[in-house]
């Protein structure tokens, strides 16, 4: 396995019963020459718990690295008790499951607030989720959160949320995702955000290399493949080797395009 694998997000590669199709996540990273995989377990807009994947054995048997994705609608910082307690569940959940896969750690938005509630609030959401999985043994795999592209009150927009909420995290192992098009569309300078990040976290642990179909400063999350878009890719490789750790493509494109982004990047990280 390579010392910093380059993998992308690739589908479920399930049918409705829960059987593996002929597009499963290894068959897919084949396709592409890819070195990891990234996968949602189930509906990233639904809040159906995952189930057992029929290729589990062979997903932990492989040297391909697996990243999961939890659902996007989980936010376990919002104070709506709607959202809140079931998010926690569920991210509970898909950690146990992601475990079972093998994988390497499992991404999730750092989420937001409402309109009317200090960012504190959401903070403090935070920590209490993480300190009472611990009483539980903590997560079994590593939770990566990653920085979003907009939103006044998300808790991982701007450094300065990403610094209040670390302080309140950090002590329990959390991760951190560097998503470029989620900083560029936030305003973030990419020539620095790797530097800015591990000033505030001590670590990037994992790097979604996206372009952007927007300017800087859009807060609009619209990704682009990584050489046709906003960001210059020669930007985006400086990110990549800056951070030196796994990376992730979620750029838009088929297998083909897919596999040029990767053999682009070996290339250009030596």
């Amino acid at each position: 396995m390579p010392a910093h694998p380059i993998g992308v997000h690739v589908g479920p590669g399930l049918t409705e019963d829960n059987e593996l199709d002929a597009g499963g996540p290894l068959a897919r990273a084949a396709e592409m020459d890819a070195d990891g995989v990234q996968v949602f377990l189930t509906d990233p807009q639904g809040w159906t718990a995952p189930k057992p994947r029929p290729d589990a054995a062979d997903l932990l048997a492989s040297d391909v690295t697996v990243v999961v994705h939890a659902p996007y609608v989980l936010n376990v910082a919002t104070t709506n008790n709607r959202i809140r307690i079931p998010s926690r569940k569920l991210l509970a959940a898909h950690a146990k499951a992601a475990a079972a896969v093998g994988a390497v750690g499992m991404v999730v938005h750092g989420g937001h607030v409402l309109a009317k509630d200090d960012p504190a609030a959401g903070v403090d959401n935070w920590r209490k989720t993480f300190s009472r999985q611990a009483e539980d043994g903590g997560f079994p795999v590593p939770l990566l959160i990653e920085n979003t592209a907009g939103g006044g009150n998300a808790m991982a927009r701007n450094l300065d949320a990403l610094a209040r909420l670390w302080d309140a995290v950090g002590e329990f192992g959390a991760g951190f995702v560097l998503d470029t098009c989620h900083a560029w569309a936030a305003g973030w300078d990419l020539t620095t955000a790797v530097d800015d990040v591990r000033a505030i976290t001590g670590r990037v642990d994992l790097v979604h290399l996206n372009n952007s179909r927007d300017p800087q400063g859009s807060s609009r999350d619209r990704h682009a493949p990584l050489t046709d878009g906003e960001i210059p890719t020669e930007l985006l490789v400086e990110v990549a080797r800056a951070a030196d750790c796994p990376i992730v493509l979620e750029t838009p494109g088929d297998a083909a395009g897919h596999a040029e982004e990767i053999t682009l990047l070996r290339q250009a990280l030596g």
